[in-house]
């Protein structure tokens, strides 16, 4: 199967799938959903969403955390991930913003990129999230299912490369949506140690299935 028909009808049924597909971390700010892809990273979803609404309830925006001491806000954040680390950067990056922008997270991505803690993938969740922009973000579940799926290559050997590819083949329009079609996937479906091929509505046209299934 060519790589343009294996996209096409992949992403067809995804929008079948999953037409309103959406980050699972909760949030009522772009401040808000910052923070909480910040606490993300190695973390998952769920220990971070036990962990956001008291932080908060204490720390609501950038004018009250950029006024905290990461020790304060690791109280909130010791269960995740790499803590201390983790409450350095939003500190940092709270007073960055009222520092250099009022306060407000920046639509831009190179300023985004400045903001300490932040990187190319917690950008760009940035960027399709809050500002519905076509950018790809690339976790460990975007690329493990792009490379099982067969939507990239083996050269493909880094989130950058996958992300370049994918949003090569995935219509602008789509790639907001697409970065949660991969993540709930891979999430839920096509899951690291276990895939649950049966289970899965794409087993017909993804790569790593039809390898393993005629051994």
């Amino acid at each position: 199967m060519k790589r343009e028909e294996r996209y096409s009808i992949i992403l067809s049924r995804f929008r079948e799938l999953m037409p309103n597909a959406q980050t699972e971390l909760e949030f009522g700010s772009v401040f808000q959903l910052l923070v909480a892809v910040i606490l993300s990273a190695q973390c998952t979803d769920k220990r971070v969403n036990m962990v956001t609404p008291e932080l908060f309830r204490r720390f609501p925006d950038a004018r009250t955390m950029a006024q905290a001491e990461p020790d304060e806000v690791l109280e909130y954040v010791k269960s995740v991930s790499y803590p201390n680390a983790k409450a350095k950067h939003l500190v940092e990056m709270a007073r960055q913003l009222m520092e250099r922008h009022a306060g407000e997270v920046p639509s831009d991505f190179d300023q985004l990129l400045d903001l300490p803690g932040v990187g190319r993938k917690t950008a760009n969740v940035i960027q399709a999230v809050a500002f519905g922009k076509s950018a790809m973000a690339v976790d460990t579940h975007v690329f493990r299912v792009s490379h099982r799926l067969g939507l990239v290559s083996k050269k493909d050997n880094t989130p950058f490369k996958v992300e370049q590819t994918l949003v090569k083949h995935i219509p602008a329009e789509d790639i907001p949506l697409a970065h949660h079609w991969l993540i709930l996937h891979g999430r839920y479906v096509c899951t690291a140690r276990t895939p649950h091929c049966k289970e899965c509505a794409l087993s017909d046209v993804c790569a790593f299935h039809s390898t393993t299934s005629s051994q």
